[in-house]
């Protein structure tokens, strides 16, 4: 499919600020108990007004991820001045199946950062938005995005709390015309007044929206994986020969080891850098040259081959992505991109930031050969002399870092039922959708 048209980039100061003057609900400044704000007849005609609230087995697993991560993960970042509590993983939970929150009620969250795909997509290459636009980029995983700042491929938002409305708001993906409309919407479905009231102690705010899908996203922690069990927990059956070669490789001879960084009691497999690889520079000289027919994915795995004219009289002619340096507009930054995680990577497939290899061996070989070679490449790309065993190895290392709670994380958000509409949602938008 064509690529979209160059992610919504807005000044991040505005919008914070701007999402203040919708309504942000101040702060405590100290931990807050989850049913501190629950009025009596939410919970129950016999509550006591304060009492606290049952918190639900699935939603004490949920914050007991993220007060004690598992082997191999690091202390959870979080702000201590907000916390994560039950009431607000309950709400981000839902916001994060409800398809209500995009601007024609087709899409949530979870479709593209699908709960049983690695809470990514993997039958596309790059995630599918507003009304089928195909976006430019693959959709990165949640599994561990607590510790994944700056959020998005060219690390434009820091704050996993404004991340959300990143998208909500984008033009491209859920397409909602403004803040003021996101609000709007929320506060016009039923359940949300009650889950804002028990969250944050008032009714339904954009900031809400971005802290509570912020608090459920900090629960998909996950860790303990063969590799963590052998290289941190000491236990030598836990990974398989191939795969300990593989790690020696990694950390040894093919160097990968020095992006994907691994401390002394924690693995992040990322350096929370961004590198040019060569990819994206090869991939926009090839749209720019290219006058072939272009192979257009009509469903999983049923390419089809269409004129580039076309195209042009349907869709929009592809930009490039030139990564970070569309946020910074530094000409060092072209062609910069995130170096991701590299934990649950065999769940993760596409890889890269356009979805460009299938296969975890695809992504080894790449780097095998040294990338796509310009003079800006990053210095530390280089070809690596690894026969077909080596590769096998690398990739036996890869697959031994899915975490064993996966199935936990898939079931923990299937608790939820998706938010489809039943006709027009109240708050209903038409009056206030621009038609320009």
């Amino acid at each position: 499919m064509w690529p979209a048209p160059v992610p919504w980039i807005v000044n991040r100061g505005l919008l914070a600020a701007a999402i203040a003057l919708v309504g942000a609900p101040p702060s405590s400044g100290q931990l807050v108990d989850p049913a501190a704000h629950t009025p009596a007849a939410a919970a129950g005609p016999d509550a006591t007004p304060g009492a606290p609230r049952v918190v639900a087995q699935r939603d004490r697993r949920a914050l007991e991820r993220i007060e004690q991560p598992p082997l191999g993960l690091p202390a959870v970042p979080v702000d201590p001045d907000d916390p994560p509590t039950a009431a607000t993983i309950v709400l981000g939970r839902k916001l994060f199946l409800d398809r209500r929150l995009s601007v024609n009620g087709t899409l949530s969250c979870a479709m593209c950062h699908v709960p049983e795909q690695g809470f990514t997509v993997n039958e596309t290459r790059t995630a599918v938005g507003f009304e089928g636009k195909t976006l430019r980029r693959n959709s990165p995983t949640m599994l561990n995005v607590a510790y994944a700042g700056p959020f998005f491929h060219d690390g434009r938002e820091p704050q996993l709390a404004l991340q959300p409305i990143d998208v909500l708001t984008n033009p491209d993906e859920m397409a909602m015309p403004s803040l003021g409309a996101v609000a709007a919407r929320v506060a016009g479905l039923a359940p949300y007044d009650e889950l804002f009231e028990r969250a944050f102690g008032g009714p339904p705010t954009v900031w809400g929206v971005g802290r509570a899908l912020a608090a459920y996203l900090q629960t998909l922690i996950s860790g303990n994986s063969p590799f963590d069990r052998w290289h941190f927990g000491g236990d030598r059956e836990a990974m398989s020969r191939p795969a300990i070669r593989g790690f020696e490789l990694f950390t040894g001879g093919a160097g990968c080891v020095r992006c994907h960084t691994i401390a002394g009691d924690h693995a992040l497999l990322r350096d929370g850098a961004f590198h040019d690889t060569g990819l994206g520079r090869s991939a926009s000289l090839a749209r720019s040259a290219s006058r072939s027919p272009v192979q257009v994915e009509l469903a999983p795995g049923l390419l089809v081959p269409i004129e580039r004219s076309v195209l042009r009289s349907v869709g929009e002619i592809p930009p490039n992505d030139l990564g970070r340096y569309e946020l910074s507009g530094d000409p060092g930054d072209r062609w910069r991109f995130k170096t991701p995680s590299l934990r649950n990577v065999a769940l993760t497939a596409p890889y890269m930031h356009d979805g460009s290899f299938s296969t975890l061996r695809e992504v080894v070989e790449f780097y095998r050969l040294g990338g796509h070679p310009h003079p800006e490449i990053d210095p530390m790309m280089r070809p690596l002399e690894l026969d077909d065993g080596q590769i096998d190895d690398l990739v036996a290392f890869l697959e031994s870092l899915t975490g064993d709670n996966i199935d936990e994380l898939i079931r923990d958000a299937r608790s939820e039922p998706v938010g489809n509409p039943d006709g027009a949602p109240r708050g209903d938008l038409s009056s206030s959708v621009s038609s320009h």
